[in-house]
């Protein structure tokens, strides 16, 4: 799976837990760029993520993830 395939995936993700379809991510999206993306849904997010690509994160992983681009890497690196 590419780059552009995970990034299609994870913002369908995006938009049904932030209930937005106007969402648009990209590899250097962050939580800070969208307003929904808080402590509380961030878990949700996560599972979510964690169910359509059939992996489980770290919490090391978890905690050095700095924006979309990082957690596209992990799911490529998880996904082989």
């Amino acid at each position: 799976m590419n780059t552009n395939d995970i990034i299609i995936k994870l913002n369908e993700i995006f938009k049904i837990i932030f209930k937005d379809n106007s969402i648009k991510i990209n590899e250097t999206t962050s939580a800070a760029d969208i307003e929904q993306w808080d402590s509380l849904t961030h878990p949700i997010l996560i599972d979510a993520i964690e169910k359509e690509f059939k992996i489980k994160f770290k919490l090391k992983e978890l905690i050095a993830m700095q924006n979309v681009g990082d957690l596209v890497k992990i799911i490529k690196e998880k996904s082989q």
